[in-house]
């Protein structure tokens, strides 16, 4: 951290900003199968947190390398780190969802210039995207909502309803969910590893 510079006599101090507990990385790259080591630029957004490289070789180690057929969705897509490594191991489908337009634009760009096929992006609420989705329809759903939001709850709601079986739900948090927080939700987790400050799991509907 710089030192703080002694204003000028005579001129006002100028407050200082406040600082963010994580800067964000100018870009990171895809890390796995047919876009490998494609940059995915990180703009500086509130809230705009890619998965770290370690969490992403992790869970798709998790996964299985191959999701040949597999519809996944990506609610929360950011900087697409997440979505597009599953669309990289061959996925049919990948729904990336944003809210933000700037970030919208830069997917749609990315999508075009790797001529991803299988991947579609939209403008949206990431948990209206989740609700309108037909019951058990995705072998795997990527939820990493902003951390200091209350959407956690609401997305694996609606993510429990969507998800098939077998199919998975990752959820990347700032704090462990555990058995007794999930079976409320209808969930239950499989297996789960942390990185820093970042929680991350995979989920399954809870057996019938």
């Amino acid at each position: 951290m710089k030192k703080p510079v002694a204003p000028r006599l005579g001129s006002p101090a100028k407050p200082s900003k406040p600082a963010r507990a994580h800067a964000p990385p100018g870009e990171v790259r895809i890390i796995g199968g047919l876009y490998k080591r494609t940059k995915l630029a990180v703009p500086d957004k509130p809230g705009l947190r890619p998965t770290p490289d370690r969490v992403r070789e992790t869970l798709f180690n998790w996964l299985g390398q191959d999701l040949s057929g597999w519809h996944c969705v990506d609610p929360f897509a950011g900087t697409g780190a997440l979505g597009l490594e599953a669309a990289s191991r061959g996925a049919a489908a990948v729904l990336m969802g944003e809210q933000d337009a700037d970030l919208v634009l830069r997917l749609k760009a990315l999508q075009l210039k790797l001529g991803a096929s299988a991947v579609k992006v939209e403008r949206t609420d990431g948990v209206a995207l989740l609700r309108r989705l037909a019951p058990a329809s995705q072998q795997l759903i990527l939820l990493d909502p902003p951390f200091e939001s209350a959407l956690f709850v609401p997305a694996l709601e609606a993510a429990a309803r969507a998800v098939a079986e077998p199919g998975f739900i990752y959820l990347e948090a700032p704090e462990p969910w555990s058995e007794e927080r999930l079976a409320p939700l209808g969930l239950a987790p499989y297996r789960q590893g942390k990185a820093g400050m970042v929680h991350f799991h995979l989920v399954v509907r809870r057996p019938a």
